[in-house]
Formats: structure tokens, C-alpha cells, sequence
């Protein structure tokens, strides 16, 4: 007995040692996952762009009251300046390490931005009914609200009707937000922020934007995703009015265009 435990106590005391011989992650190694995710995510296609990032609480834009802080792009030729060059890229995010990239969609891609819970729950089902998901972000953040969830889906233009044409004001209008509690639909004109993205927060704790499925998988059709996504929203909404949680807040609100 006594010799299993002097054995034990060896077995721990080497694995400790061992724990403190592996080498500390550093700033360079978590550049360098920074500059990955960004290449991984241009090569599937998408276009990227500098945005802002989190200063503490506050936007390094240092807009006074900025309405979206370190969600926005640097750039107001956000649009023009998006790219999947990967040269362009590595520049990028060499020479300014602490932003954060957007995505501009309707040119190849769109996304469907619900909240975070009904997000999990309509990720859930459709996976177990085997409907082809393509690449899924989280968005976290600080507040109650609890985050957003980013459904990556091939682009379907930007409808002629603007009634139809749901960019990130989803809930501030059009007259179709009843019908489709929290849903966004950021298409031609919009963008989101990619993986790895910081949002404001404690210094030591960044909300972040993070990958749940990566850009590797194919981009599904909007169409296979909405009727899931609908109903998961409809469901939160409702969940969150019986709670008497039913008034938007800040970050319910839409992420505008400009700065």
C-alpha cells in the first residue's frame, strides 16, 4: 500500500515537473493563430477587411459614444478594400496586430445572425437532421443578451424589393421584423466580423468571435437554413417575453454600416 502511494505521489510529482517544462504560449504564438485563421478564412473565399478593436470598454477608433465599438471597419472603402489576397492579408495583420478583420457579404457569401441561444438550438437540430451547415461563428459579449450566432451561407444578391432586403437594421425595420424575431440577414452593403475578433471588455477577458465550424466547410443555400433559424428565433422571442425580457438592447439593436 504504502508503495503505491510513494509510486502515486512519483508519478504526480514527474507530471508536474513535465506541465512546467512545456513552453508558455506568447504573443508571437497567438499572432501567428491570428494570421491562420485570417489566411484559412480568405482562402475559402471570403473577403476581409481591418476593422477596429477593443480598447477596454471602448473603440480604438476613439469616436466619442461609437455606437459598435471594435465592430466596425477602419476604413470607409470597407467594401472596395475587401479582399481574399493573401499577401494583402499577411500585411494586414503584420502591421496592425490588435485589429480585428471584417467580412463584406452579398459578394460571395451572405449570413444569417441570430441570437446566440436560439442560434445553438436551430445548430443542433439541423445537424441532427443532416441538413449540409456551413461555417458558424459565435459572437460573445458582456452584456446580458448573452452574444449573436453567424450562419455563413452562399450569397443570393440583394432582392429588388428593399421590404425583402434584410441587412444588419433587421431590428430596427423593415415592417418584416415581426415575422422574423432577431434574425438579421447581412447581404450586399453589410458585413461581420471574423474569427479571431476581440469585443470591448475586461482587459484581461475579451469577449471574442470564434469559430464554431470553420470556413473549410462548403457554403450551404440560405433556403436549407431559414425555416430552422426562424423558428429558433421565434422561440427565443417568445421564451424572452414570457421572462418579461422583451425590450431590446444595445446590441439587439443593428450594427450599422457606417461609423
Amino acid at each position: 500500500m504504502g508503495d503505491g502511494i510513494g509510486r502515486y505521489r512519483g508519478t504526480e510529482s514527474r507530471l508536474a515537473q513535465w506541465l512546467r517544462r512545456r513552453p508558455k504560449r506568447t504573443a508571437a504564438d497567438d499572432e501567428n493563430d491570428r494570421e491562420k485563421l485570417l489566411l484559412a478564412t480568405a482562402a475559402a473565399g471570403l473577403p476581409l477587411a481591418p476593422a477596429a478593436y477593443p480598447v477596454g470598454y471602448s473603440c480604438s477608433c476613439e469616436r466619442i459614444g461609437c455606437p459598435t465599438p471594435a465592430r466596425h471597419p477602419v476604413s470607409f472603402a470597407w467594401q472596395t478594400q475587401s479582399t481574399t489576397d493573401r499577401a494583402q492579408i499577411e500585411r494586414w495583420a503584420r502591421n496592425e496586430p490588435e485589429a480585428n478583420f471584417i467580412t463584406a457579404t452579398g459578394m460571395v457569401h451572405d449570413v444569417l445572425d441570430v441570437p446566440l441561444a436560439a442560434g445553438r438550438a436551430a445548430l443542433e437540430r439541423l445537424l441532427a437532421e443532416g441538413v449540409e451547415v456551413g461555417p458558424v461563428a459565435e459572437s460573445a459579449d458582456v452584456d446580458t443578451v448573452g452574444g449573436r450566432m453567424l450562419f455563413f451561407t452562399a450569397t443570393r444578391g440583394t432582392p429588388e424589393d428593399e421590404d425583402e432586403w434584410w441587412p444588419c437594421e433587421l431590428d430596427c425595420h423593415p415592417e418584416t421584423m415581426d415575422e422574423h424575431p432577431g434574425l438579421r440577414w447581412h447581404c450586399r452593403g453589410s458585413y461581420v466580423l471574423v474569427p479571431p475578433a476581440r469585443l470591448p471588455g475586461d482587459e484581461d477577458a475579451h469577449p471574442v468571435v470564434a469559430w464554431v465550424r470553420g470556413p473549410e466547410h462548403p457554403l450551404p443555400d440560405p433556403l436549407n437554413l431559414l425555416e430552422v433559424l426562424q423558428d429558433a428565433c421565434a422561440r427565443h422571442a417568445a421564451e424572452r417575453e414570457a421572462d418579461g425580457d422583451g425590450e431590446h438592447t444595445a446590441h439587439e439593436i443593428a450594427w450599422p454600416l457606417t461609423r
